[in-house]
């Protein structure tokens, strides 16, 4: 079967909360490739000419505009989604600002700040902070997800158990991310498009640049999927080629807990360990690790299994 030419949703198809009743901005079929083009986290309000006074008179209701949503033909209550991040366009532009109120030492740094990169959209130049460091490009979706089953329109910013603001940074290309799917049609959206992040996003912002984001979607009928999973592929991945499973809620120590039961399920089933052998498997070779500990009031934790442990190296 010839595949359907890729489609682009532009970024005027974007929305700025998560809802259920929101138009689609289009249908693809369960194999199709989509090019959504996405703005930046502040939707633009901080461009070249930018300065710190920009930061405090940014528009929160403008925050993480997200592209979309799509229908996926076929998606219904309980599926998940299998989306493999094909590629990122980063714009050679981005952001790094302190928000009043925001970040997890908001307290202790209360004035905004902003910093602005000009950088090398092909990634062969390092993006310089000044002539203090040099940061790699590592582009990824930070905000990915379906639309949740509770009527109503519900915030962008914290992550859910259907994705959203994750802010997990291997999810670049080559990455198979799975998310939930609640309602018929899944209404998958994505935005909040990165150049680069640490683990955990501790000031409560990344490199934020506008990117075209290309996905592959698939439908993976009655998944049962309690959080996002993914598989990464390559050395660009934070924690090379690896299956990870995560946790989101309020209580780190709780999404901490569901990122490892959800690890120790997935090996049981796949590499057919009993749960007590799984568990000590995790313990000496699995990476617990912060994505994002900003977005209040759910933060999240993934949990990253190498697959170079495994003989066959196959997906674990």
């Amino acid at each position: 079967m010839t595949p359907s030419p890729i489609r682009t949703i532009h970024s005027n198809h974007v929305h700025f909360g998560w809802d259920r009743s929101e138009p689609p901005a289009a249908t693809i079929a369960p194999g199709d490739a989509v090019t959504l083009s996405c703005r930046d986290a502040g939707d633009g309000q901080l461009g070249p000419g930018a300065t710190d006074a920009d930061v405090a008179a940014m528009d929160a209701t403008r925050a993480n505009p997200v592209t979309g949503p799509l229908v996926i033909d076929g998606a219904e209550p309980g599926d998940a989604l299998a989306i493999r991040i094909v590629d990122l366009s980063p714009s050679g532009f981005g952001w790094t600002a302190l928000i009043p109120d925001f970040g997890l030492l908001a307290d202790q740094f209360t004035d905004p700040r902003l910093h602005l990169w000009r950088y090398d959209a092909s990634g062969r130049t390092p993006l310089a902070f000044g002539d203090m460091a040099e940061i790699p490009l590592a582009p990824f979706v930070g905000t990915i997800g379906t639309a949740p089953a509770e009527p109503g329109r519900h915030s962008v910013i914290p992550p859910r158990r259907v994705g959203g603001n994750m802010d997990i940074r291997d999810l670049g290309p080559g990455t198979t991310l799975f998310l939930p799917v609640e309602v018929a049609g899944a209404l998958l959206s994505a935005g909040d498009t990165h150049a680069a992040q640490g683990d955990g996003e501790v000031c409560g912002t990344a490199i934020e640049s506008a990117m075209d984001l290309t996905l592959q979607v698939d439908l993976v009928k009655d998944a049962r999927l309690a959080f996002p999973r993914y598989e990464t592929t390559g050395a660009r991945s934070a924690c090379g080629s690896a299956v990870a499973t995560t946790g989101i809620g309020p209580d780190l120590m709780a999404a901490s807990r569901d990122a490892v039961s959800g690890m120790i399920d997935h090996l049981t089933r796949t590499r057919s360990l009993s749960a007590e052998a799984a568990y000590m498997l995790c313990s000496v070779a699995g990476d617990l690790r912060i994505s994002q500990v900003v977005d209040a009031p759910n933060w999240t934790v993934s949990f990253a299994m190498p697959k170079a442990i495994f003989a066959d190296r196959a997906s674990v």
